[in-house]
């Protein structure tokens, strides 16, 4: 059995830790996912919260997966 290790403030799939509001920062290329602002280039609407994004999305400026993002502090 494999256990994966996150560092804080990583995301790692749990949506537990996430509000509707959570900004989420991607540990590649540091693009802001904001749930205010969607994803207009894979057509995500604005008020879309991270945990309801599609399990195949990822960063649109680097294709980051979605475990890769980090929980920013409100």
């Amino acid at each position: 059995m494999t256990t994966r290790s996150f560092f804080a403030g990583s995301y790692g799939g749990d949506n537990a830790q996430l509000t509707a509001e959570s900004q989420l920062e991607c540990r590649i290329c540091w693009w802001v996912y904001d749930p205010a602002v969607g994803d207009p280039v894979h057509q995500i609407p604005p008020q879309t919260p991270f945990s309801a994004l599609p399990a195949d999305w990822s960063c649109p400026n680097c294709a980051g997966q979605r475990d890769a993002f980090l929980v920013l502090e409100h």
